[in-house]
């Protein structure tokens, strides 16, 4: 009986550590100019389908299903996306919108985009789709962040209303641990599958 080995477990989570870390900073800077990241964030979301359309292939492989289907989901899905921010920009609604407004339509489009692939494709961007969301909220209503209050009870934070970058990171690394633990019980499931093969 000849079991392939996977790849290292630091390999598996590069593409996540590279999402993560680029949400992060993006959404650092963009506190300092909402409509001056605006482009960062399109070329961003190109680089989160392509991440995503990479990360699935273990779980397709795991639940037994087709990995044809799978492409074509993941195509349609990110696809549409990339489709509605182009004609965004081809029908003149981001110039209408400006680039602050267009900035966070864009990022709630992500947010929702990411939880809809969690819940049907790939079950680890559900995790980045609500971080998304929660820095969306927090972006466009940079007063009102009295949602940091229970997030900072929960993880013992203390006056985290008034630390939102540090609950921006720590969000962030929370999503992605929880991020990790899912991928590593997917390498559990695929080890498990390949030694009954």
């Amino acid at each position: 009986m000849s079991t392939k080995k996977q790849g290292s477990l630091t390999m598996a989570l590069l593409p996540s550590i590279i999402l993560y870390v680029c949400a992060i900073v993006l959404v650092l800077l963009t506190r300092e100019s909402l409509g001056g990241m605006v482009h960062y964030w399109e070329t961003f979301v190109a680089l989160v389908a392509v991440i995503s359309l990479l990360s699935g292939w273990g779980q397709t492989y795991a639940a037994n299903r087709s990995y044809l289907m799978y492409l074509v989901k993941q195509i349609i899905h990110w696809g549409s996306l990339l489709t509605v921010l182009w004609l965004f920009q081809t029908y003149g609604i981001s110039t209408t919108l400006g680039d602050a407004k267009y900035t966070l339509a864009l990022l709630a489009l992500l947010s929702m985009t990411a939880v809809l692939a969690g819940l049907y494709i790939d079950f680890k961007a559900i995790f980045f789709g609500v971080f998304i969301g929660i820095c969306t909220y927090l972006l466009a209503a940079p007063a009102n962040i009295a949602i940091l209050k229970p997030i900072g009870d929960r993880l013992h934070i203390a006056d985290a209303t008034t630390k939102p970058l540090t609950m921006i990171i720590v969000m962030g690394l929370i999503a992605f641990v929880a991020s990790a633990l899912v991928l590593i019980s997917l390498r559990g499931s695929i080890m498990a599958k390949r030694n009954r093969a």
